[in-house]
């Protein structure tokens, strides 16, 4: 096939056969599109060295091709960290945008008021995927806004009042029964937690509430007084079990609401010469690489954050075209280790 100067889209539908329109339609994967057709345009548009001129494809149909990533994180002292969940999540997001032929515009954001003025009316982004969200009491606000503008967004683990359908989460309730039936088997009943149990932070309280519902099913009660508030930091953790070493109080097993706390509350025990796991078991949440290669290795519960990403850009990209989407509750799995 000899083609002289830079081929168009219209070359390619002169010579696979079609419509200028089915050419487009045929480029951008639609459904439209029947799998043969859409295989002949892709092999007629290779032989031609054709490429979509993305710029312009973008001024005919008002869009970016671009998804915004607003990244929120407890405050911490060094702003140069960034939490490995959530790079874990930042990498499986910009890979299913990728495959998408979309590309993501990555944010950190505490000041702005306006997520809709910032990022869709700019045509900066044609929707937005909002991961982590600090206290969650002030962050709902944010949310309402989003939600009367009409903005297309998802979040990851926050829930949009009366539109469940914007939230991919992880199970967290039957992450913290997990955790609970793991300790109960090897006898470890007498418990400490570590983490925000509150309505402010409802990742965390839901992974407590599976947790202590669980334990109770035993006829157990877990003791309040072994409950210690914490940031998802490894220092956080580490002053939390601290406390409640300093005040006496004793456990044989501690469940962390975040790894990062779980690595901390180690250092803590291991400081006051309390042997992991022969005198306190521990139990994470998130299996950030870090676990596997702490000492001992964390036993901790998974979030599937490769499934988590494919979902939250999915999700967007279907809220984009109009198309009706569902509340995604991804499954946890223990993952059972030296702790």
């Amino acid at each position: 096939m000899k083609h002289k100067g830079k081929a168009t889209s219209f070359d390619i539908a002169h010579y696979a056969g079609v419509s200028q329109s089915t050419v487009s339609r045929a480029l951008r994967n639609s459904p439209l599109v029947n799998e043969e057709t859409r295989r002949k345009v892709h092999e007629v548009a290779a032989k031609l060295n054709y490429k979509v001129d993305k710029n312009a494809s973008n001024l005919r149909t008002q869009q970016s091709s671009t998804l915004a990533l607003l990244l929120f994180e407890d405050p911490t002292t060094d702003e140069s960290k960034i939490n490995p969940f959530f790079l874990s999540m930042l990498g499986s997001i910009t890979r299913a945008c990728a495959k998408e032929g979309y590309d993501l515009l990555v944010s950190f954001q505490s000041s702005s008021q306006d997520w809709r003025a910032d990022y869709e009316d700019s045509h900066r982004a044609d929707g937005i995927i909002l991961l982590g969200y600090g206290d969650y009491l002030d962050y709902q606000s944010r949310l309402q806004k989003l939600l009367e503008q009409d903005t297309k967004f998802v979040c990851w683990g926050a829930k949009v009042d009366g539109r469940p359908d914007l939230t991919v989460s992880c199970d967290n309730y039957g992450g913290g029964q997990l955790a609970a039936a793991h300790l109960i088997e090897h006898k470890r009943t007498d418990c400490a937690f570590i983490g925000d149990a509150s309505h402010h932070c409802p990742e965390f309280f839901a992974r407590y509430q599976g947790f202590k519902d669980t334990f109770e099913k035993h006829n157990i009660t877990l003791s309040e007084r072994k409950m210690a508030n914490a940031i998802s930091t490894e220092d956080s953790g580490y002053h939390a079990t601290k406390s409640l070493i300093a005040n006496n109080i004793r456990f044989n097993a501690l469940f962390a609401a975040s790894d990062l706390i779980a690595i901390g509350a180690i250092r803590a025990l291991q400081e006051a010469n309390i042997k992991v796991p022969n005198d306190v078991r521990v139990v994470g949440f998130d299996n950030i690489p870090a676990a596997s290669y702490v000492s001992p290795a964390l036993t901790t519960i998974q979030q599937n954050t490769t499934l988590a990403g494919q979902m939250l850009v999915s999700n967007l990209l279907n809220l984009i075209r109009g198309e009706k989407v569902e509340s995604t509750l991804l499954p946890p799995n223990l993952i059972v280790r030296n702790t």
